[in-house]
């Protein structure tokens, strides 16, 4: 079980001082100190002049330390806080970074007030000022001393600046034999459908000027098509020159994240190297997870007249499937939960639970909006598609007990409100509702439509008013015969069964703007072909049970061959049985989704897919694996999982990988697992095909995870590596990853079949309810840079007697 321990709480000082990122030691007590705390000086062993105490209870969630941090470029720096905590058990704290909270950080017992430790933790920077700060909110513990800080230069995002580390596809490589080049290569496009494809972010639409960095020695103009979100802009023409050349272009991009494509189409000669793009005004992506346009609020973090929840992990209970384990409840009206806009708006998503009736069938229940005291509107929940019952796969029998999966969300657009605005969400009638969190961003006016496109409504489609499938079925038709893409336009369109797609772009005026609905569990896109392109648009399914295994009643919203070059960008999934389940693809690129609220699988990568990526991608409460790559009766092979945020998975793991050559969890961040789950796992399970070449999982920050299986009785680690079916002696390497405040394990590795040919290479393990490694399975592995420390039960438990080859750097194990 879970171990939450309370303790006397701390007040942290308010300053705000200014260091390199390069860090000479900064002096807690040269800070400027609030809320009651002083520099002191009882205790031996701190640097400078003195340390700063004097936390009590009577500060709790007030006070706080901000340092700004000036940094020479983006990327992780690492921020190491000097500390004594001499209360014996482990104590929090919360880490902001940029006025936005990272996460909750551990800060273990030092054995007395008089031994000082250290925490350090990874924090993403942006070039020049950055704050760090240690927040004493109300759901830490506190009650340390702080002596000093220390925050490393930055190391460079793993896709630097170069279009090397975007996605590439259809033949396109890395090299390195031209000399110049910057970052660690440039990118070749050999043949007709080689492309690269680079996401960058910008904060205002409009005609942003771009520079192409190019190598052509041909001795004439070579061209290249360009692509911005998809669409075609136009040719490139890149004249030959000696060494590294730059040619200029203006590109339409939208607020926020935007894909910027490079692709030997017919009629281009390509043969040319880039290098990288320069985007002016382009801001840093996120480090690690993704990139999003919205501003997301813990509903416990604001102010609240109702009930807050939690901490709690206990299986069937709200908090445990609560984003951070806390949430707001609602008893009646009048209860209400605000906050503080620190970005303007002009929407709100609000993830919330209400009861289920006694058929299972679901009520609904209004939630009052208000902005700055005035009532803007009420906005309908529904528990249609929350709520399952029993053992898996989760019934939707109440009968059957055991209720669990209580969350769904519900969006909607407001008046444009400013940083400062007070949001208030109140439960003006009488059924209870709990709050778990908000999301807040700037939607952006419709699309429009791209020059050439087919209407859909040209074809008899006609937003709310019934069944629209034969009207799509047809423009679909006609799209592909005349070679133009298919607009839907902004509005609501209706599908009792799935689409057939190949060879064609099917394009919205933005994901709130055009809605494709299914109907009775039925409707989505089923791939059956190449070149399949999906863009702009919210698919909002109506699937509101699990299927058993092995019988298919209700669709995935996107499922089937997507053969070569297909590209799925800027689409919302609701209440679909899975995100995306790919069966046959080479070079499928995936970016800037939402998943929500699946009753199986975000994404499952099955089989015969190749050289495939899923980026920049937000998933939530979803029914099964978020992210998948599973071997079954092929190999996955060369595919990618990177910088993704996967968030409250309901059943099983936040990303894994079964089987396969070659595949990589790269930049994810992952958290708040529930059941029978593992942050991120490497298996052969699920009768896996044997892993082959290197499997990589590094750069990946799990919070929170891990989970019991009551089939087994037994628990699951944060990270988690299972040899089931076969055994595991291909490469794997574990490197740059951070396991926080796991429930049971932090690392477990199972089951009494040989892992072999494993390094883990810079791992921390911070906080465990049980051990911090724990092994049962026989073989060897390499073990540099891992430390441990706030474990339940210990650093490690080796019950089978492996082989750790211990290099430098190791501690608490």
């Amino acid at each position: 079980m879970p171990r939450f321990r309370l303790a006397a709480v701390l007040v942290l000082a308010l300053a705000t001082l200014t260091i390199p990122a390069q860090a000479a030691t900064l002096e807690a007590e040269s800070a400027a100190l609030a809320g009651g705390a002083t520099a002191q000086t009882e205790h031996g062993g701190y640097t400078g002049t003195a340390y700063v105490g004097g936390y009590t209870d009577g500060n709790k969630g007030n006070a706080a330390t901000t340092f700004t941090v000036s940094a020479p470029s983006a990327g992780t720096g690492t921020a190491t806080l000097r500390y004594a905590n001499g209360t014996g058990v482990t104590m929090t704290l919360s880490l902001y970074v940029g006025g936005s909270k990272l996460r909750q950080i551990n800060l273990p017992a030092t054995g007395g007030w008089a031994n000082w430790g250290t925490s350090s933790e990874s924090v993403p920077l942006v070039a020049g000022a950055n704050t760090v700060a240690y927040r004493f909110d109300t759901s830490d513990s506190g009650n340390v001393n702080l002596d000093n800080l220390n925050v490393s230069a930055p190391v460079p995002p793993s896709d630097g600046t170069g279009l090397e580390g975007g996605f590439l596809s259809g033949g396109a490589s890395v090299a390195a034999a031209v000399s110049g080049f910057t970052g660690s290569g440039y990118v070749t496009l050999p043949s007709v459908g080689s492309r690269v494809i680079r996401t960058v972010k910008v904060n205002a639409a409009g005609n942003v000027s771009t520079a192409l960095r190019y190598h052509n020695s041909s001795g004439s103009t070579k061209t290249l098509s360009v692509y911005a979100n998809g669409v075609k802009t136009g040719q490139v023409s890149l004249p030959a020159a000696t060494g590294w050349a730059t040619t200029q272009q203006s590109l339409p991009l939208r607020a926020g994240l935007n894909l910027i494509g490079y692709q030997y189409d017919a009629g281009d000669s390509g043969n040319v190297a880039l290098d990288d793009v320069t985007v002016t005004g382009a801001t840093a992506l996120a480090t690690r997870g993704a990139t999003v346009n919205y501003t997301e609020y813990e509903a416990e973090n604001g102010s609240t007249n109702g009930t807050v929840l939690g901490p709690d992990r206990t299986y069937r209970t709200i908090p445990s499937e609560s984003s951070g384990r806390r949430a707001v409840r609602l008893d009646n009206a009048g209860k209400y939960t605000q906050f503080t806009l620190t970005q303007p708006t002009n929407s709100l998503v609000v993830r919330y639970s209400i009861p289920d009736n006694a058929a299972g069938t679901g009520i609904t229940a209004p939630l009052g909006i208000y902005a700055g005291g005035t009532k803007v509107k009420d906005v309908t929940l529904t528990s249609a598609y929350s709520w399952v019952y029993g053992n898996y796969p989760f019934p939707n029998d109440p009968g059957l007990g055991n209720g669990h999966r209580f969350y769904d969300e519900v969006r909607t657009t407001l008046p444009s409100y400013p940083a400062g605005t007070v949001l208030k969400l109140q439960n003006d009638g009488s059924t209870p509702i709990t709050v778990d969190l908000i999301d807040t961003e700037v939607v952006a006016p419709a699309l429009t439509a791209p020059a050439g496109a087919l209407d859909v409504t040209a074809y008899g489609a006609t937003s709310g008013s019934g069944d629209d499938t034969s009207a799509f079925t047809n423009a679909i038709s006609a799209a592909k015969s005349q070679g133009k893409p298919l607009w839907v336009p902004a509005g609501t369109f209706d599908l009792t069964n799935r689409l057939n797609v190949d060879n064609v772009t099917i394009r919205g005026a933005g994901m709130w703007h055009t809605t494709i609905r299914g109907t009775n569990g039925l409707g989505g896109f089923l791939g059956t072909g190449s070149n399949i392109q999906l863009a702009d648009f919210t698919f909002a399914g109506d699937v509101r049970y699990r299927d058993p295994d092995g019988v298919v009643t209700t669709h995935a919203a996107m499922q089937g061959d997507f053969g070569t070059g297909s590209l799925i960008h800027n689409v919302w999934v609701e209440h679909a049985k899975v995100g995306l389940w790919v069966n046959n693809a080479d070079g499928l690129y995936m970016a800037g989704v939402r998943i929500r609220n699946t009753f199986a699988d975000g994404v499952n990568l099955n089989d015969t897919v190749s050289n495939s990526r899923v980026d920049q991608t937000v998933l939530r409460n979803t029914g099964d694996d978020a992210l998948a790559m599973w071997s079954f009766s092929a190999s996955v092979t060369n595919s990618a999982f990177t910088f993704n945020t996967v968030q409250s998975p309901a059943l099983a793991n936040g990303a894994a990988i079964y089987g396969g050559n070659g595949n990589r969890i790269e930049d994810n961040l992952v958290s708040d697992t529930v059941y029978t789950a593992s942050g991120i796992a490497v298996s052969t399970w699920h009768g896996a095909q044997p892993f082959a070449g290197t499997t990589v999982v590094q750069r990946n920050t799990i919070t929170r995870a891990g989970g019991f299986n009551t089939d087994w009785n037994s628990s699951q680690g944060g990270l988690w590596i299972y040899a089931e079916s076969r055994d595991m002696t291909a490469p794997v390497l574990i490197k740059d990853v951070d396991i926080l405040d796991s429930t049971y394990q932090g690392i477990l590795m199972t089951w009494q079949r040989p892992i072999t040919n494993i390094t883990f290479d810079h791992v921390k393990v911070s906080g465990a309810g049980t051990y911090g490694i724990e092994i049962f399975s026989p073989g060897s592995g390499t073990f540099n840079y891992v430390t441990v420390t706030g474990t339940g039960s210990g650093g490690l438990n080796n019950t089978t007697g492996y082989t750790l080859n211990r290099g430098p750097g190791n501690s608490g194990f």
